[in-house]
Formats: structure tokens, sequence, C-alpha cells
């Protein structure tokens, strides 16, 4: 940001900080979706959450999940007792090693979740809709970058917990403060 010069600087630090408040309403918005889905399917946020990444990385072992989730594999594994019940997943043997499981999303509920994203997902192509393929390359670029901050962010706090840190989130200087 050496190149910039003062005015530039103070719009880009403005511009910035519209940004961050942004991605905030955001992922406060989506989580209001993501609960409301939720209620209509009787699944807890967390069981969403696993659900999305079992859907999307799947099938998936239990311990591979955990991982994923950044979750404690006793957590894990009620996760998918209540999905297993539900009907969202099966868990099955490996072919390639009988001893150990692995878990799939199941088609038929996935469906269900679908149509209450419908809504949700015509407005994101009506929106990318009004960009051109190098403003979607760029934005595209700028979220996998955002959630890769977001998931160093993640690792460095649960480093900081492990070690005895407890630094309070939204300190100044901690991931995702306001500047």
């Amino acid at each position: 940001m050496d190149h910039l010069e003062s005015g530039d600087r103070r719009i880009h630090r403005r511009l910035t900080g519209q940004i961050k408040d942004a991605l905030r309403d955001l992922n406060n918005r989506l989580s209001m979706l993501n609960r409301q889905v939720g209620v209509h399917l009787s699944l807890k946020d967390i069981d969403m959450d696993c659900l999305d990444l079992i859907s999307r990385h799947g099938p998936l072992s239990p311990s591979a999940l955990a991982r994923r989730a950044r979750l404690h594999p006793a957590t894990v594994t009620g996760i998918l007792d209540r999905l297993e019940h539900a009907g969202w997943i099966a868990r099955e043997r490996d072919p390639a090693d009988r001893r150990a499981v692995t878990v799939r999303a199941l088609p038929d509920r996935g469906r269900e979740m679908h149509r209450l994203f419908a809504g949700m997902n015509s407005a994101m192509d009506s929106i990318c809709a009004e960009y051109d393929e190098r403003q979607l390359k760029l934005l595209a670029d700028f979220l996998r970058k955002a959630a890769d901050a977001g998931l160093t962010a993640t690792r460095d706090l649960a480093a900081d917990t492990s070690s005895g840190d407890s630094g309070a989130p939204g300190a100044p200087g901690a991931p995702g403060a306001r500047s």
C-alpha cells in the first residue's frame, strides 16, 4: 500500500472497512437463513454445517469430518447419529478397509434442502448475471482468499486456546476486529 498517496490510503481504508462490514452482514444474514432452513428441517446449525461438508466433500470418514469441521470426534458421533436417524446420511463400510466407516449424504433429503435454499440460489444467480466473466473471477478469487483467511484465523485462535492464551475475540489486532 506504499504506492498509494495519503488521500488514496483513506479511500482504500474506507472501502476495506465497507467490505468487512458487508461480509459481517452477509455472515449474519446467511446464519439467519440457515437457522430458518434448520427449523423447517428440524436440524441444528452444527448438523447442517456437517451435512454440508459431507455433501460437498464426501464420502468422508467420521474422523475426516471432525478435522474438517474442527470438532471433537465424540461430538461428530452425536451429530452423525442424529443425521443418520433423520435419513440425511448413510454410514457404510469402506470397501477398501472393511474396518473403516465412511459417511455419505443421501440424495433424497438433499433435494428437500435444495428446495428451501431455492430462493437464495435464484437471487445469487440474478446477482451474478450482473457481472462479466472477469468480474466474477475477481469476486471468486476474493471470496476464496477471505474463506482461507477465516480458516487461518480459526486455526490460530484454536492454537492460542490450546496453549492457554485465551485472547478475547474482537480485541484490537484480533482477526475479525473492526478497524
